[in-house]
């Protein structure tokens, strides 16, 4: 480009230039022009001058992605605290968060069964990791608005700008005037403020494996870290039985178009997510996936909620707040112990944890045992023999942590990953 102005200078005002000057005819002058512009539109068309273009350059969101961008996937089941987990990263003011884009697939395919439908999960998972919201077209009806988005009024990013002008004050958002006033046709909004942040962590309780996830896990557009939530097969199944008619479709796929309301369906139930919490901590333990993988108990984390959840930010990239630290106490030392259905709301969550001990009849405790004994021996939680050791509360039925190394190959140096 310099030496385009540089001969358009010589050649104009006819100056005494340091360069050698030639004897130019107009023909000869064009074609020189003509060449050294196609040049220079080529080389700007390339990618690899960009000081040659002096606006800013458009790129799709199919490309890769910023490295600083950071993909976290909380990898759950049902009833499983997965809930509050996911209002753990919303409420976070980096953090573009979705509950559940599973769900989405699950309710339009309805069929072979849980197992098979884990594909179709994944693929929107990467597309809604990248920021395009396209994907959810297929499973939403033509005239289309972030409401049909499942619960998204539960994620703040949705309420507050640039997806809407509403604008919470401090951590705390209202679902309510969320919805009164964020409703708005199409999905650009929403996808412009997923670019805008540099978390996007998605909520997913529908994958038993995970092999399906090595794509992703592989992918050089996404920095991907997956928090796996478990928790007490025998406090699922006591919150499962409260649940009651809304996971009756869910539980149908799971059972492979199974009878879900036969007596012993339940137990069918839990017995195949305990099977798949299994398989997903033992290859995710791994190298090399293991500094990408971290295992969560959902009876550690609201023993101590501040300490592990600020261990997650920390895993994920994120800074801990006051103003979360004030959120994460209110929502975990509440005076209730029940609240709605897949809602997060202020309750005594430690109380909640041990619910099943109270409530749950020990005929069904010894039988979730039977089906889940693999689970519980490698997740930690220890078995009670009878009615009496159930209902001692004084005794504490969670194994402590166990730490494993593993080394992390971005650093080059040994850390301790948290592994149970």
């Amino acid at each position: 480009m310099k030496y385009l102005v540089y001969n358009l200078a010589c050649f104009c005002s006819k100056v005494d230039c340091t360069m050698p000057r030639y004897k130019w005819n107009s023909v000869a002058l064009i074609a020189v022009l003509l060449l050294q512009g196609i040049i220079t539109i080529l080389l700007i068309s390339s990618n690899k001058w960009w000081n040659l273009v002096p606006e800013k350059v458009n790129i799709s969101h199919k490309l890769p992605l910023p490295k600083a961008k950071v993909h976290v996937l909380l990898l759950s089941s049902w009833r499983s605290g997965s809930s509050f987990l996911g209002q753990v990263f919303s409420q976070h003011p980096n953090v573009f968060y979705l509950m559940e884009p599973g769900w989405h697939v699950w309710s339009t395919l309805n069929w072979p069964g849980a197992l098979a439908l884990q594909v179709p999960v994944r693929d929107l998972l990467r597309n809604v990791f990248q920021c395009d919201l396209s994907s959810f077209e297929a499973y939403t009806p033509a005239k289309r608005n972030v409401s049909h988005l499942f619960m998204w009024s539960q994620s703040r990013a949705l309420c507050s700008p640039p997806a809407c002008s509403l604008n919470p004050h401090g951590p705390f958002h209202s679902s309510t005037d969320c919805a009164r006033h964020c409703d708005t046709f199409g999905f650009k909004r929403a996808q412009e403020a997923c670019r805008s942040y540099s978390h996007v962590a998605l909520k997913e309780v529908r994958l038993f494996d995970l092999q399906p996830l090595y794509p992703l896990l592989h992918d050089p557009t996404l920095d991907l870290r997956i928090i796996h939530l478990v928790r007490d097969p025998r406090a699922v199944v006591q919150s499962r039985l409260q649940a009651g008619a809304f996971l009756r479709r869910d539980d149908t796929l799971v059972l492979e178009m199974g009878n879900a309301r036969s007596p012993d369906a339940i137990f069918r139930v839990v017995q195949e997510v305990c099977r798949g919490q299994v398989r997903i901590h033992k290859m995710a333990s791994l190298q090399p996936y293991s500094n990408r993988y971290r295992l969560v108990r959902y009876e550690d984390m609201v023993r101590d909620p501040l300490k592990e959840i600020e261990n997650l930010y920390k895993f994920t990239g994120l800074q801990m707040t006051s103003y979360l630290k004030d959120w994460i106490h209110h929502v975990t030392h509440g005076k209730s112990q029940k609240g709605p259905i897949f809602q997060v709301s202020s309750r005594n969550a430690a109380m909640v944890s041990e619910a099943w001990r109270v409530k749950l009849p020990y005929s069904k405790v010894r039988r979730i045992q039977d089906v889940c004994s693999a689970a519980m021996s490698l997740l930690g939680y220890l078995p009670v023999s009878s009615d009496t050791q159930q209902r001692d509360l004084k005794m504490d039925l969670l194994s402590p942590r166990k730490l494993k190394h593993s080394s992390d190959p971005d650093s080059g140096n040994k850390s301790l990953n948290q592994i149970w």
